[in-house]
Parts: C-alpha cells; structure tokens; sequence
C-alpha cells in the first residue's frame, strides 16, 4: 500500500475506531462485576468522542473534498462528516441521558452499550455509502441491532411484542427496498449509485426503460419511507415507541431519522436525479399523509411515547417537503437552498427527540415510568427549570418562535412554495396549527394545572438524577433556542455541505 493509498483508507478512521471499541468493550464487559458498569459506560463515551475527534480532523484536512474508497462503495464528503458528528452526539446524549433509567430497572447491561455502538457503525456506513450494496449492509446491521434493544426488557411482553412487529416489518420494508434496487441494477447494470445517475440520464428518455426505472423507483421510495417513518409506511412506530424501555425509544427516534435521512439523500438526489419528476410526487402524497395522520391522530394520544411517535411521522412529513422541492421542472437552481433546508431540519429534529425523550427518562424513576399526560401536572412547582426546559422543547416541536423548531418549518415551507407546492404549503401551516394543540396541551398540564393526587404522584419530582444529566438536558433546550433567535450558525454550514454535493 502507498502513502496515497494509506491516507485516502484514513478516511474510514471513524468507522474502525467506532467498531474496535464495540468489539473491545464486549470483551471487556464480561469482567465488569459491578452493576453501575462505570467503566463500560465511559470507555463508549470515550469512543465516541474519538470518533468525532477523527471526524474532524477528517473534515479539517479534505474539507468539501468528496473522495471514494473501496472501488466506489463508501465516500467521505462533507454531508458525511456532518451527519456522523450529528449522530456522535446523539448516542452519546441517548447514554448519558438513559444509564440512570436502565439502572434503575437492571437493564444497564453490556448488550446495550455494545448493540449501541454496533448500530452506530451500521449508521455511519449507510452515511458514506456510495453503492446500493454499501446502503444495505449498513441499514441491516443498524436495524438488526435496534430489534435487538427493543427486547432488552425480556420480562416485558409489550416489549417483545414490539420487538416482533418492528422485526417482521422491517424485514418486509427491507424486502420491497432490495427488490426496487435490483429494478434499478436490471435497468441500469450498476448498483455504484454515481454511474446509475450517469445511465438513468441516458435512459430516461426513453419510454421503456423510463418504465422499468419508475417501477423499481416506486418499491425503492417505498422500502425509504418505512425506515424514515412516513405514512401509509408508519404503522410500526407507533407500538414500537410504546413498547420500547423509554431509553431505547430515544435511540430509535433520534440517530437513524439522519442515516435514513442520508439513504434519502444518496438514493434519490444523488443517483436519481434525472427521475426527479416522478419521485417527487410520491413524496409530495407521503408528505400529505405524514402530516395528516401524525399531526391529527397525536391529539387523541394520552401516552407521551405514542403521541411523541405520531409527532415524529408529522415531522418526517416536514422533512420530505424540503426533499421534494429541489428540483422544478427539470431546473435544478433551488436545489442547494432546498436540500439544506431539509438537511437543516432532520438536524433540528433530532435535537428536539432527544430532548423530549430525555426529559421522560429524566422524570421517571425506580418502579415509576413518566409517560402518560397526567405525569407532568404542576411540573412548574415542584421543578420550574426543568418546566421551562420542557416549554422550549414543545414550543420547538409545534414550531413556535424563537425557537429553532419555527425556522426549520418556515425554511422548509419556503422551498415548497418556491417550488410551487404552494397547495402542499398551505396544508402543512393548518396541520402544523393542528398539530400546535397537543404540544401547548402539555405546556398547560406543566404550568396551570396542579399535581395529581393519584398513586403516581411525584413523578414531577425527580430522584436526584446525576449532575451531568442536568446540564446536558439543559444545554439541550438552550441550544434550540439559539438556533432558533440565531438560524444562520447552523444554516450556512448545512448550506456549504449540500453546495459540496
């Protein structure tokens, strides 16, 4: 191996440093006698922030610089880079966030940590990967790992059922993406997703082969919409959100949204750009749909993780408006400020998940889930920053400024109407006022009702959870609201990374 050939295999630092730390952490957990797994649970902190350490360093020395390694089938560019540090930062909230939630239940075992990282590798190589084959093989190992976590609770059977429904349609959702990809291979002879946008240029044209393309187009965009989470494809999330421990449901409801996000991406913008027309009104109804059935059906939600799901199939609708906006009439100038605009929004997203989550993990305790609408009565009294911290959260979500949840949807509602979706927009604003109702629901509960006199009372007083877990959920509610009063410090990076697409 040359000195190029050395540098350019750096490339996949993150990704060995991300494995080689799972792999070491299981052997080393087989020794770990004590329950709170101290050691465990720093060194995958520790991991991670090598990996974002080798990720910057990555992005400091290439730059926007897109650069292939293993003849086509992964890229390092700047949109990886990003996304990977976006999904760093979530798993590493998701640990600090839940260890004294798993505790609390002896659900603080090595198989978390570990399938955690293992999913994470799974995450990061759906990112980078430039080849239909590449896409696969990491969305399986990250969804092989999640039906795992979802039955970490084995004495739970709403757990397991959970982890039944969410494994036999994954399996279903993962078949109908393998068949749309070998239309695409039969009707291209390529599964490098660079050369399939070079012959689906030549070929799409012509009426047969435009056929074949849009018929493997249509179980591709289907296989994409179950792993992102859009109706008529959502029908998993609710139960598995609900089945899940709360801490598993933070983890499935944050970094995967950006790797599928990613699939998305290199899919559909990057290898079929000259189908744009045709996937684009397939994601204008799934856009509707999403909206629809996520934004009304959470209203009549009285568990905060299933109206937490519908909320997240509502949002996935929002994401998709700036993914279909890209492309207007075969003119593809509004793409940079369209895709950044849903690039922008699955990040502001996933600040706002984890926060949600973090906050019912934050509030619950030994013998007590926090997850029903009466649970957060009278938070204002008993913990009035951390009602505050919640406010921000739901103010995010529906989309209220200054917060950052308001400029996502006002920056992905822009590019539709720029796009002349302005049917689409208007739609979107009076389900976003809909959907506004059981977010302000839950601000009312915190700060003009009083607590519950029931058996479940005190839930809005948490045990002393760690210090560190105070100030990250703290920064976590900040943070959405300096994106919020100051957008552009996020916007022009993600505007940058899609430029260098």
């Amino acid at each position: 191996m040359t000195a190029r050939e050395f540098i350019n295999h750096m490339l996949v630092l993150p990704e060995a440093i991300v494995l080689f730390g799972a792999c070491v952490l299981m052997l080393v957990d087989l020794q770990v006698k004590t329950e709170r797994r101290i050691g465990s649970y720093r060194m995958a902190l520790g991991v991670l922030a090598a990996a974002a350490a080798a990720t910057l360093f990555m992005l400091f020395v290439n730059g926007s610089t897109k650069q292939y390694l293993f003849h086509g089938l992964f890229v390092a560019d700047a949109l990886s880079h990003l996304l990977k540090l976006v999904c760093y930062a979530s798993v590493a909230a998701a640990l600090i966030y839940s260890r004294q939630y798993l505790l609390d239940r002896d659900l603080l075992r090595g198989e978390f940590i570990t399938l955690l990282l293992f999913s994470l590798v799974g995450m990061m190589i759906m990112i980078s990967a430039s080849s239909f084959i590449t896409i696969y093989l990491g969305l399986e190992l990250m969804s092989l790992c999640l039906y795992a976590l979802v039955a970490l609770n084995r004495d739970s059977a709403l757990s397991i059922e959970a982890a039944m429904k969410y494994f036999v349609l994954g399996a279903l959702s993962s078949g109908l993406l393998l068949y749309g990809m070998s239309m695409v291979y039969g009707a291209t002879g390529t599964l490098n997703i660079m050369e399939v946008a070079r012959v689906t240029a030549q070929l799409a044209g012509a009426a047969s082969d435009r056929t074949f393309l849009v018929f493997g187009l249509v179980f591709v965009v289907a296989g994409l919409a179950f792993k992102i989470g859009v109706a008529p494809f959502h029908m998993w999330i609710p139960d598995v959100y609900h089945g899940a421990p709360t801490a598993v449901t933070l983890v499935i409801g944050s970094a995967p949204k950006v790797a599928a996000f990613a699939m998305a991406v290199r899919m559909l913008v990057n290898g079929l750009p000259d189908l744009a027309q045709d996937w684009q009104e397939m994601l204008a109804i799934l856009a509707l749909a999403s909206m629809a059935i996520g934004n009304i059906t959470a209203i009549a939600q009285s568990n905060l993780k299933r109206m937490l799901a519908y909320s997240t199939i509502a949002h996935m609708g929002f994401m998709l408006l700036g993914l279909l906006s890209g492309v207007i009439g075969g003119n593809r100038l509004s793409m940079d400020d369209a895709y950044t605009a849903a690039l922008f929004y699955v990040i502001v997203y996933v600040i706002m998940s984890v926060g949600a989550f973090g906050m019912l993990l934050f509030l619950s305790r030994a013998g007590f889930e926090c997850e029903n609408l009466e649970d957060l009565k009278g938070l204002s009294k008993t913990s009035p920053w951390f009602a505050f911290v919640m406010l921000i959260l739901m103010f995010s979500l529906a989309g209220i400024p200054p917060t950052a949840g308001f400029y996502a949807k006002l920056a992905v509602l822009s590019a539709a109407v720029t796009a002349g979706y302005v049917w689409l927009a208007v739609a979107a604003v009076v389900l976003s006022l809909v959907g506004a109702f059981y977010y302000l629901r839950i601000v009312k509960l915190m700060y003009f009702d009083e607590p519950s006199d029931s058996p479940r009372a005190g839930a809005v007083a948490p045990a002393h959870p760690e210090l560190q877990m105070r100030v990250l959920l703290s920064a976590n509610g900040l943070v959405l609201l300096l994106f919020g009063i100051a957008p552009s410090m996020l916007m022009n990076v993600c505007f940058e990374v899609i430029k260098a697409l």
